[in-house]
């Protein structure tokens, strides 16, 4: 990493000595969507959809799957089949998620940049539009790490402005806390970015963090946010993938979805207007990608919120 990512380390070096336990804690899911994004990069949406940063964080065990995908080759093997088709798969969600997100913050580029529960996100890496912007990268400490060794590996120059890591657990740790250990200003706009990772937290856990990052939220701030809407086909489907063990996130139950309309009352009782909010499919039309997964292309969505200061 260049200086400036260097720099921006310190609050996370406390973290190198967590124990093994924890360090097998990093997500998996993370590496899943990574090599979702790898297996699309130059293949799906080209003018609107690019990720040549995922496949440098991916082990070269993990890039052989994605190899697979981008030829079209499914293996042998009732095991390394689902590993292939789960890859497959999470290619056709990223693609429209990514596109809708990167969109949406490149019209609200700003100073400063927060990523909810970051993983294996390469967006301080590869947009440039982020080159005036701070990043603040928060995530739980064993997935975070794992993401650093990942980038060392890589030799990945960011592209934003500076990143910070700052490690987090939201299912026990300040966030408010830790974002004003880490320099955060909360006086100064911020856009927030929460993708991939609100399925995975109770309602209680959700409540929470919109609670923290509201009080550290100035007019003229913005929320980007991805979630899954209820749907009776895809818990019926998640629910046979951990029964059969057959899944690398099958560790990683989600905990909670929302309804359009719950989650925009949500957003509105910690001072966001939801200015859009889209399910996958929708997003995925116009790109003209494959759309052989409609269920989760449907129930996954894409909202975007803003401070409601804005419209006094």
């Amino acid at each position: 990493m260049g200086e400036n990512g260097r720099s921006q380390q310190d609050g996370q070096d406390g973290q190198d000595g967590q124990d093994g336990q924890r360090a097998r804690a990093a997500s998996r899911t993370a590496v899943l969507v990574c090599q979702g994004r790898a297996a699309a990069d130059g293949r799906a949406a080209v003018g609107r959809f690019a990720d040549p940063v995922a496949v440098r964080l991916l082990r070269a065990e993990e890039r052989t799957v994605v190899e697979q995908v981008r030829a079209g080759t499914p293996p042998q093997g009732w095991r390394e089949r689902t590993g292939y088709e789960s890859v497959r798969a999470c290619a056709e969600v990223a693609v429209p998620r990514t596109v809708a997100i990167d969109e949406a913050l490149r019209e609200r580029t700003g100073s400063q940049l927060v990523v909810l529960g970051a993983g294996l996100d390469t967006r301080a890496w590869r947009l440039a539009d982020l080159a005036r912007t701070d990043v603040w990268e928060v995530d739980h400490p064993a997935s975070q790490q794992d993401k650093r060794t990942r980038l060392a590996a890589a030799g990945a120059e960011p592209a934003a402005r500076s990143v910070h890591f700052t490690a987090v657990d939201f299912a026990v740790d300040d966030l408010a806390t830790a974002l004003a250990d880490a320099g955060h200003d909360p006086a100064a706009p911020t856009t927030w970015l929460w993708e991939g990772v609100v399925p995975y937290l109770t309602r209680e856990q959700v409540r929470a963090t919109l609670a923290a990052l509201a009080g550290r939220t100035a007019p003229g701030s913005a929320l980007v946010l991805n979630y899954q809407a209820p749907s009776a086909k895809a818990a019926a489907g998640r629910l046979l993938t951990r029964l059969l063990g057959n899944s690398v996130t099958a560790g990683e139950p989600w905990r909670s979805l929302w309804k359009p309309q719950q989650l925009a009352a949500l957003l509105a009782e910690h001072g966001f207007r939801t200015t859009a909010d889209h399910d996958l499919l929708t997003l995925a039309r116009p790109l003209d990608t494959p759309a052989h997964g409609r269920t989760s292309l449907r129930t996954g969505r894409v909202a975007v919120a803003i401070t409601a200061a804005e419209h006094r």
